[in-house]
This record gives C-alpha cells, sequence and structure tokens, in this order.
C-alpha cells in the first residue's frame, strides 16, 4: 500500500525527466525563425522584464542567438526542431513581481514551473488560453487575488495544478477540467463554501488539498463521489457539521486528514472502516460520543496505520476485538474519556506513539504497557493515574519520549527508566515522586531533557546524573534535594537550562560552572543555603540570558562580571548579603531587560550609566544602603516599567526629567531621605499606577497636576514636611487619611485638620448665611407689620361707617384708601436647573436629558438586571455613560427613597480600583422616580463580545498575553471589591467592560442596595424561566448561591473560575446541564485536558502562535483557576489566591517570552 505522500512523491519522478531536459547542458541545433517562434521569443522576453533576477538566471536569454530560445536557460523546446516553447521551469531563483500576461502567447506550452520565488500580483487570465498545458507549478510564492473565472476548465488538458503556499483569495474554484488529477489549493486565504460539484467535473482526481484557508459551511457528502481520491486533506479551516459518512464511498482512499476544524456530532464508523484507508486524522474538532472501533483498524480495515483523535470531546471508547496489525500511531489526547488505562491497546505490538494525555485516566499504569516494545513516545500526562510506574515498563526499549506529568504518580523514580537507552525526553513532574533520583538514569545517553518539578525528590545530586553528555534541558525545581551542587555539573556540555530553584542546596556554585558554554538559564533561586562569592568562571558563559540567585545568602562584591554577558536579559540578585557597589559597567548590557538587587546590602551610588540600558523594563534597588542622588539620566529610559529605589539612604531632590520615563508605571522612592518639591511634571506620566513618596523630606504644596494622572491607583505622600491644603480632586480620589499622614502642616480632606484659608473660607460662608438670614427676618417682620396696619385701617373704616349709618348719616365721604390697584408678588428671574452631584464636574440633569437624547433607545448601550446604560454625549465632548434605574420593575420592584438613594452612591462613590467601573456622579429627581448613576464610557465593549468578535477572527484579536492580562486585572477588581466588603454577585462576561486601552473592569456592583425587592417568590419565579438568578446568571452562578438565593464571596470566585475558563477556551458554559450531568465534574474533565494538551485543546490561533513559554503560561493559568478550588465551593479560598497566581505568572510570561 502507498505510503502518507506517495502520490506526490511518485508525481515529482514522473515528471523529473522533463526537468532534466530543460536543465540538460548542451549544444541546442539552430531554430527557424518562423512568425510563430519570434512571437514566443517576444512573449519570454516580456515576461523576463518584468520580474527581478537577483541570480541572473535570464540574463543569458539572447534573442540574436540561432538557437534561441530553445538554448536559454529554463526553457525546453518540443522535439523536432520547430522551436516551439513546451516548458517554462524556473524554481528557488528568487525571481519576484508579477507573472506577465504574455506567457499567454506561449501556445504549445505544457508546463510551467515558477515554484519557491517571490512572485507576486494575480494570476494572469491569459495562461488560460494556453490549452496545451498539463502541469502547472507556481506554489511557494506570493501570488495574490482570486482564480481567474472559468480559469481552470478552461485547460481542459490540465492534470496537476499546484498553487499552495500563496495569498490567493476568493472562492474554491466551482469546475475542473476531466483531466485534473491532483490539485493543491493549501495554505492560502479562500474562503466561501467547498463547491458540491467538484465530483461532477473532476472524476478522475486523486489528491485534492484545500487545507489551511478559511473555508466555511459543511464537507460536501458530493466528495464520496470521488471513486479515485487518494488523498483528502481539509485541515485548518472552519468547517462546521458532521463528517458525512457518504466519504465511505471514496474506496480508494489512504489518507483522510480533517484536523483544525470545528466539526461536531460522532465519527462515523463507515468512514473509519474504509478498507484502503492509513491515514485517519481527525484531532482538534468537536467530535463527541464513543470512538467506533474501526477507527484501530477493526472490523476488516487492516490497512490503518494513523489514529489522530486527540483534540475532541469523545467520552467513550468501543473496544476493538482486533486491533490493525500494521497500526503505529494512536493519539486520544486531550479528550473526555475516563476509565482505567485501556489495556485492549497493549496488543498493538507495533504501535510506535501513543497519546492518552489530557483526559481523566485513573487507576494504576498497568504492567501490561510493558508488552508495547516498538513504542518511541508515551504521553499519559494530564491524568489522574496513580500508584507506582510499574517496573515493566523498562520492556519498552525502543522509548524516546516519556510524560507522565501531572497524575499521582508515588513512590520512587524507577530505576527501569535506566534500561530505556534510547529516551531523549523525560517529564515526571506535578506527580508525588519521592526519594532519590536513580543513579541508573546516567545510562542515558541519548537524554536530551529531564524535567521532574513539583515533586518530593530528596538526597543529594548524584554524580551519575552528570554523565548525561547531551542533556540540554535539567529542571528540578521545587523538590527537596539536599547537600551541594557537585561539580560534575561542568560534565553537561550541552545544557542549556538549569532550573534547580527551590530545593534545599547548600554550599558554593562550583567553578565548574564556567564549562556549560551553551547555558541560557539559570536559577538558583530560593535555596537560602547557597553561599560565597560567585565563581568568576560564571562569568564566561557568553551565551547565559537569565540568572536568577534571589533568596540565597551569597555574598561578596556586587559582581562587575556580569558586565561581559552581552547576551544577558534578566539578573535577580535580590535578598542576599551582596555588598559593595552596583557596577556602573551594568549600563552596558544591551539585552538587559530586568535588574533586581533589591535586600542586599549594597553602598556607594547610582550609576548613572545604567541609563544606557535602553530596553531595561525593571530596575529594583530597594532595602540596600545607596547614596546620593537619583540620576537625572534615568529618564532616558523609555521602557522602564517599573522603579523600586526604596528604603535607601538617597537624598537631593526628584529628578524634573523623570516624567520623561513615559512608560513608568511603578514609582517607589519611599523611605529615603529625598528632599524638595513635589515635581509637577510627574502628571506627564500617563501610565503610572503606583506613586509612594512616604517617609522623605518633602516640602512645598501638593501638586494640583498628579489628580491628572489617568492610570493612577495608589498614591502615598505620608511622612514628609508637605505643606498647604490637599487638592480637593486629589484628596477626593484618594481618600485615604493614611496617604497623607504625619505631614504636620498638611491640611484639607481627607485630613481631620482645616487650613486657615479653608477657615477663613467657612466663616464667611456662615457670615453669608446669617447676614441673608437676618435680612428674610427683616423682611418678615416689614411684612408683619405692613398687615397689622392694613388690618387696622380697615376695621377703622367699618367702624365709621357702622356710627354713620346708626346716626343717620347719608353722606358718603371718598375713602382715600379706595381706588383701583393690585398687590403684586416677585418672581425670580431665572429658575436654577436641577444639577447631577458629581464628585468631580457639574453637569445638568438638562445636559443628560439632551446627551442621552431624551434616553433614546438608539442611546441604549446594554440591559442589565439594574436598568438600562445610556451613552451620554456632552456638547463639550465629554462621554460618559448613565445608567437608569427603573422605577419598578416586572417582579415589583421599586426605587428606595431619595435620601437612602443618596447615601448608597456616596458610599459606592469611594469603591475606586483601577479594574472597576467608578461611579462619577449620582442624580436623584425631579421627577422624583428618576434615579440616575454616572460612570466613565467603556468604549471598548465588554469580554463576552470580544471573545465572540475573536471566535469569528479565527482568534488572533486576543492572544495569549491579552488574555491573562484580563484575567489578571479581573482578579485584582474583584479581590478589591471582596478587601471592601462588597460582593459582587453576578460575575460574568457582559460585566467585564473595557477602557480606551483595553484595560478590563468589573462593573455592575453594589447596585443590590438601590431597589427593593417586592416578594422573593416572584424574583424566584423569573429567575426560574431566564437565563439569571436572583443571585447571578445562569452558568456562572454558583449553585450553593443559586440554591440559597444569597451572594457569596465564595460564589463570586467560582463565577470568576468560569469566566476564566471561558476565557482560557473561547467556549461559553452550558446554560443548563443534563439531569445525569454534573456540570462541575465536566468543567474538571475539560480543565485536566486543557492543562496537558494545550496543542489540541486550545483555539486554534492560540496554538499557532504560543512557542513554549506560551504554552508554560497557559498550563499556569489554567493551573490558577484549577488550584484555586473555584468547582469546589466547600474548599473556595480567596480571591486573593488566584490575584498572587496570575501575577506571578504576569513576570513569569515576561522572562519565558524571552527565549
Amino acid at each position: 500500500m502507498l505510503p502518507s505522500r506517495a502520490l506526490f512523491l511518485l508525481l515529482m519522478l514522473a515528471l523529473a525527466p522533463f526537468h532534466a531536459a530543460a536543465q540538460a547542458p548542451g549544444s541546442v541545433p539552430p531554430v527557424a525563425r518562423t512568425p510563430e517562434v519570434q512571437a514566443e521569443i517576444d512573449a519570454l522576453l516580456a515576461f523576463r522584464r518584468g520580474l527581478r533576477d537577483p541570480y541572473g538566471a535570464m540574463s543569458g536569454w539572447d534573442a540574436s542567438s540561432p538557437s534561441a530560445p530553445c538554448s536559454w536557460r529554463g526553457v525546453a523546446c518540443a522535439p523536432g526542431g520547430a522551436g516551439h516553447v513546451v516548458e517554462l521551469q524556473l524554481p528557488r531563483l528568487r525571481l519576484s513581481g508579477p507573472i506577465s500576461p504574455a506567457l499567454g502567447s506561449l501556445p504549445y506550452l505544457e508546463r510551467l514551473s515558477l515554484r519557491s520565488n517571490s512572485l507576486s500580483g494575480a494570476i494572469p487570465a491569459s495562461l488560460s488560453r494556453v490549452t496545451a498545458l498539463r502541469a502547472v507549478f507556481l506554489q511557494s510564492n506570493s501570488l495574490s487575488g482570486p482564480i481567474p473565472q472559468s480559469f481552470l476548465s478552461n485547460l481542459t488538458n490540465l492534470e496537476t495544478f499546484d498553487v499552495s503556499g500563496n495569498l490567493l483569495s476568493g472562492p474554491v474554484p466551482a469546475s475542473f477540467p476531466s483531466t485534473l488529477t491532483y490539485i493543491d489549493l493549501s495554505s492560502n486565504a479562500f474562503s466561501g463554501i467547498i463547491p458540491a460539484n467538484i465530483s461532477a467535473s473532476a472524476a478522475n482526481l486523486q489528491f485534492l488539498n484545500l487545507s489551511f484557508n478559511r473555508l466555511r459551511g459543511t464537507v460536501p457528502a458530493s466528495l464520496g463521489a470521488l471513486q479515485n481520491l487518494h488523498y483528502l486533506w481539509l485541515d485548518g479551516n472552519l468547517l462546521e457539521g458532521t463528517i458525512p459518512s457518504a466519504l465511505a464511498n471514496c474506496s480508494a482512499l489512504l489518507h483522510l486528514s480533517l484536523q483544525g476544524n470545528s466539526l461536531r456530532g460522532i465519527l462515523p464508523t463507515a468512514v473509519a472502516a474504509i478498507p484502503t484507508l492509513q491515514i485517519l486524522s481527525v484531532s482538534r474538532n468537536r467530535l463527541s460520543g464513543t470512538i467506533p472501533a474501526a477507527a484501530f483498524g477493526a472490523q476488516g480495515n487492516s490497512s490503518l496505520r494513523i489514529a489522530q483523535l486527540g483534540g475532541n470531546e469523545f467520552s467513550e471508547v468501543d473496544v476493538p476485538g482486533k486491533l490493525g496489525k500494521d497500526l503505529q500511531v494512536v493519539d486520544l489526547g486531550g479528550n473526555k474519556l475516563a476509565s482505567p488505562f485501556p489495556t485492549w491497546l497493549a496488543g498493538a505490538g507495533g504501535l510506535t506513539l501513543l497519546d492518552l494525555s489530557g483526559n481523566a485516566f485513573t487507576g494504576d499504569l498497568p504492567p501490561d504497557v510493558g508488552q508495547l516494545t516498538a513504542l518511541l513516545e508515551l504521553r499519559l500526562g494530564g491524568n489522574a493515574l496513580t500508584g507506582a510506574v510499574p517496573k515493566e515498563i523498562g520492556r519498552c526499549g525502543a522509548l524516546q519520549v516519556l510524560d507522565l506529568e501531572d497524575n499521582n504518580f508515588t513512590g520512587e523514580v524507577p530505576a527501569a527508566f535506566g534500561g530505556l537507552t534510547r529516551l531523549r525526553e523525560v517529564y515526571l513532574g506535578g506527580n508525588s515522586f519521592s526519594g532519590p533520583i536513580p543513579a541508573s538514569l546516567g545510562n542515558l545517553s541519548w537524554l536530551e531533557t529531564l524535567s521532574t518539578p513539583g515533586n518530593s525528590i530528596s538526597g543529594g545530586l548524584s554524580g551519575e546524573l552528570f554523565k548525561l553528555g547531551n542533556l540540554t534541558f535539567l529542571d528540578l525545581s521545587d523538590n527537596n534535594i539536599t547537600g551541594e551542587i557537585p561539580p560534575a555539573v561542568g560534565n553537561l556540555a550541552a545544557l542549556q537550562t538549569l532550573n534547580l530553584s527551590s530545593n534545599a542546596l547548600s554550599g558554593r556554585i562550583p567553578a565548574t560552572i564556567g564549562n556549560l558554554q551553551n547555558l541560557r538559564v539559570l536559577d538558583l533561586s530560593d535555596q537560602r543555603n547557597l553561599s560565597g562569592n560567585l565563581p568568576a568562571e560564571l562569568f564566561g558563559l557568553p551565551q547565559l540570558q537569565y540568572v536568577s540567585l534571589a533568596d540565597n545568602s551569597f555574598s561578596g562584591d556586587v559582581p562587575e562580571g556580569f558586565s561581559s554577558l552581552w547576551s544577558l536579559q534578566h539578573l535577580n540578585l535580590s535578598s542576599n548579603s551582596f555588598t559593595g557597589s552596583i557596577p556602573a559597567t551594568y549600563g552596558y548590557l544591551p539585552s538587559l531587560q530586568v535588574l533586581s538587587a533589591s535586600h542586599n546590602r549594597i553602598t556607594g551610588e547610582i550609576p548613572a550609566e545604567l541609563a544606557n540600558c535602553s530596553n531595561i523594563t525593571v530596575l529594583e534597588l530597594s532595602g540596600n544602603q545607596l547614596t546620593g542622588t537619583i540620576p537625572s539620566d534615568l529618564s532616558r529610559l523609555g521602557e522602564l516599567e517599573e522603579l523600586d529605589l526604596s528604603y535607601n539612604q538617597l537624598s537631593g531632590k526628584i529628578p524634573q526629567e523623570i516624567s520623561n520615563a513615559s512608560s513608568l508605571a511603578i514609582l517607589r522612592l519611599d523611605d529615603n531621605r529625598i528632599g524638595g518639591e513635589i515635581p509637577a511634571s510627574l502628571a506627564n506620566l500617563s501610565k503610572l499606577q503606583t506613586l509612594d513618596l512616604s517617609s522623605n523630606n518633602l516640602t512645598g504644596s501638593i501638586p494640583t497636576s498628579l489628580a491628572q494622572i489617568p492610570e493612577l491607583q495608589s498614591l502615598n505622600v505620608s511622612h514628609n514636611e508637605l505643606t498647604g491644603e490637599i487638592p480637593a480632586m486629589l484628596g477626593s480620589r484618594f481618600g485615604s487619611p493614611s496617604a497623607y499622614a504625619s505631614n504636620s502642616d498638611l491640611c484639607g480632606p481627607p485630613l481631620d485638620s482645616e487650613c486657615d484659608e479653608y477657615r477663613r473660607r467657612r466663616r464667611r460662608q456662615r457670615m453669608q448665611r446669617l447676614a441673608l438670614l437676618i435680612g428674610l427676618v427683616a423682611a418678615a417682620v416689614v411684612l408683619l407689620a405692613l398687615f397689622c396696619c392694613c388690618c387696622v385701617f380697615s376695621l377703622m373704616r367699618w367702624r365709621r361707617r357702622f356710627i354713620e349709618s346708626r346716626d343717620g348719616v347719608k353722606k358718603r365721604r371718598r375713602s382715600p384708601g379706595r381706588g383701583s390697584g393690585s398687590s403684586g408678588t416677585s418672581t425670580e428671574n431665572g429658575v436654577s436647573q436641577p444639577r447631577l452631584i458629581m464628585f468631580n464636574s457639574r453637569i445638568t440633569y438638562a445636559d443628560t436629558v439632551e446627551a442621552t437624547r431624551q434616553f433614546d433607545e438608539e442611546n441604549v448601550l446594554s440591559r442589565g438586571r439594574h436598568g438600562l446604560v445610556f451613552k451620554a454625549c456632552y456638547s463639550d465632548g465629554t462621554v460618559l455613560a448613565i445608567l437608569r434605574l427603573p422605577s419598578t420593575s416586572s417582579d415589583g420592584a421599586v426605587v428606595i427613597d431619595e435620601g437612602s438613594f443618596r447615601k448608597e452612591a456616596e458610599s459606592l462613590g469611594k469603591v475606586k480600583h483601577r479594574n472597576l467601573t467608578v461611579l462619577r456622579g449620582y442624580y436623584a429627581g425631579p421627577p422624583p422616580d428618576v434615579r440616575l448613576l454616572v460612570y466613565d464610557y467603556m468604549p471598548n465593549g465588554n469580554l463576552a463580545t470580544l471573545l465572540q468578535e475573536a471566535s469569528h477572527q479565527d482568534g488572533h484579536i486576543l492572544n495569549w498575553p491579552m488574555r491573562h492580562l484580563i484575567a489578571l486585572g479581573v482578579s485584582r477588581g474583584l479581590a478589591f471589591l471582596h478587601q471592601s466588603g462588597v460582593v459582587h454577585g453576578d460575575v460574568k462576561p457582559q460585566n467585564i467592560l473595557f477602557d480606551a486601552d483595553f484595560e478590563p473592569h468589573l462593573s455592575d456592583f453594589g447596585l443590590e442596595t438601590m431597589v427593593v425587592t417586592a416578594g422573593a417568590a416572584a424574583a424566584a419565579a423569573a429567575a426560574s424561566t431566564s437565563a439569571a438568578t436572583p443571585v447571578g446568571s445562569l452558568g456562572y452562578v454558583a449553585p450553593d448561591a443559586a440554591v440559597a438565593g444569597q451572594a457569596t464571596r465564595e460564589g463570586d470566585v467560582y463565577s470568576f473560575g468560569i469566566v476564566l475558563l471561558e476565557l482560557l477556551t473561547g467556549r461559553r458554559p452550558g446554560m443548563f446541564a443534563g439531569e445525569e450531568e454534573d456540570i462541575v465534574k465536566s468543567m474538571k474533565v475539560a480543565l485536566n485536558v486543557f492543562r496537558q494538551t494545550l496543542g489540541e485543546f486550545l483555539i486554534s490561533p492560540l496554538r499557532h502562535q504560543s512557542d513554549e513559554s506560551s504554552r508554560n503560561g497557559v498550563t499556569t493559568g489554567s493551573g490558577t483557576h484549577y488550584d484555586s478550588g473555584a468547582f469546589d465551593l466547600g474548599r473556595t479560598p480567596a480571591v486573593f489566591e488566584p490575584v498572587d497566581l496570575l501575577a506571578a505568572q504576569d513576570a513569569t510570561t515576561r522572562f519565558s517570552s524571552n527565549f
């Protein structure tokens, strides 16, 4: 039976004579210069003129030569001397430029090969006129645009068409010539669907490769009509739907590859049972159900050699009665298989690769594994296997890769490993192995990688271990290894990574470390007892990039020898006993990114030469005895993000130029002797998040401009000699008195002490109010007197008329008080508009109504459980988000009274954090039922939308570093809420918003107290029929919180875990689980799958862009949630633990990204 690429190789062999004929040297007879021949010469010269030819391959094309064009390089003519060009072959010559349409004037051309160049532009439509063409090879160029319409169908003699590895786009051609047997359109940008009529126009097709494009839709069942098809490759597209059973009609099929799509449903037994099928590859889809026995060569399919089924959602296996005799590769990694180790696989004696990683296999590893004597790779990582590794594994003498990571294996590392002399990679991390490292490992002369972190391995470092001359990666970190580092470590001449951190090693670093000339990473941190001076030989390792010696007892002067390591990027000497000064020559390390020498006994001044390290991002020198001033040259460090000089003896002033370090996010100068004023230019540090200037000798006032730093989250200027009033905006933004304490002449809120000017202003206000009161009283007295006078006058008139009437007096006297008149009332000329209560600005309710277009539906940003959020665009350009609480709701909820609302809003406005949506203001009537909350506008939407866009854009909008920073930001925001005593209650992607810099902000918290719910039963009934519950949203709410109807911190952590899973995998949680399905267990299984099979489980773009460091980052990211116990509310920790893990991974990812 033919191998996987047999057809392609046979095709190349068949065409080799043509290629040889085109290149064969020797004399060519003269060619009769007929008009047709001259036209072909002109076409070839036009083709040459349009190209750049760096190698001069076409420089010998001389039109005056009698034998032109048949003697030209790359040109072959038809036999007989007529001079007609039948072949043009110019591969691998770095030709660039467009393909000239003049090639359409070569009517006798049968073979065109321009592959592996740098050609650009479109495929000329004129080639469709060359109907003699039998083979076209244009692969591995930069051609773009669509394939011209009817191009292929016009080439009625075409047999081979290969344009793979270009930039072609548009739809896949719908019709092909009937002579076509080989077509390769892979690795382009074709879109649309796979034409269903391919089988009708190309019945003789043997090779069809459409992989790595952007094709959508389903796999057409009509492909099953291609009876002669040997190879069908549709990998790396966006195909959905199911695998059609009709493909089983492709009775000659050798290789079926559907990897990396979104296919669902089952794997049809009929397809897996195609008798001729040798390779079945359906990895990285969403297939589920039971894997048919035919996928392992059962049911008559004895030809099957490779079964790649990993990265799906299979939950069961139909155990075959008999395995295929040729079966070599079984990949089941990254599924949901949960059972004891499948011992039936032991019957596949010819198996060379077995991957069961990332499932939920349990129990002991059976001795039957020793029957797989041909095995080259055994990958069992990320399961729940227990017990000791059986000694029978030593029978697998051909084994090269052994992966047992992240299981529950116990006992000692088996000495039987020493008999597997062909081993190249051994991964044992994340288990419970104990005892010493067996000396028998010294027999593994081919071993390149040995990784055992996170176990309980004890004893010393065996000298046998250092006989492994081919070892390039050695990680024994986080164990209980004791003793000294033996001089024999110098025997590992090929070693590139040496990680012995977090053990109990003691003594000195041996001088033989200098023999490791290929070493790039050296991590000996967290030993406590490594001591003495660093050996000079350490500074002779030219490729060293990462050095961490933190948390030890090394002594002596800060080594100047590191200055000779020009590749050094990360140097961590913190928490040791180094003395002396910082060498100025460190400033000449061109690649240095991190320099940490905190908590030593370093003296002297900070060398200004450090400003030459233009790539440095972290400079930590805290906890030493540094003196002098802060070098102003440090302002040239444009990439510097963290500058920590705290707890030293620095003096002088803060340099004004420090504001030029535009990337600075953390500036800590606390606990020094710095004087002078706080530079107002610090406000130019737009990315600054932490500013700590406490415990110095600073004088003057606090610059008002500090309140303009948009990202500032933490400010501390306490224990100085500052004077004057705290700027109002700064005091409201950072309202803790401790941030300003122990400044004797500092006054104003939030401090209790008031400034003189503040007191005078208050006194003037009181006098004005008193004067107004006196005026009002005086006016009232005057009005009362006038009223009394009028009453007396009227009474007297009445009395006089009564007397005159009684006495018969008929004459009338004109009353001086009578006459036309009217009493007036004064009105004010202007009526003050009701204002919103804003913490930092003035906005009226009328402005807000205008900005939201009368709260128009078109301005609605979102609809939540607490009301509608409107986008408000004010006339001055300000854009805010306005949450309008409903006056009543469907379940009878009503708005609380105005006093309570104001109290709750004022309290909520004090909850401020970088990763929370901060309340900027509020409004409470009139009208009496209007309640508004004002927030910053978040222009980049929410996480749910972003994840949806990422899935439609192949995921490239969200790479791993972005997802990690989102998770870190949300966890920090949630931790701050819990620290402030606030329970969120509804953590989900829709409540994670993004500002202009894509910084995540947790929203929709603290609003439960704004309404009074009328009837818990009504709320519960509403929750039962929707995606929401009284305490969160289904799919995210913790089960016990949903039952109890009460939000808790533990429930928040559970919801955050679900969000984290969705962020990592791109998969939404199920809204409802079936009666027999435990969503918690299924999530655990999915996470186990994810942590060890990143290549299969991650969404495709993250997988392709992830190198080893990124993969380690994702593994730790998933571990952050898994280890937090977010799926077990009985042991759910505080959110601070995931914050610490994610923050630690942030530093690790920055380091790992350098290698």
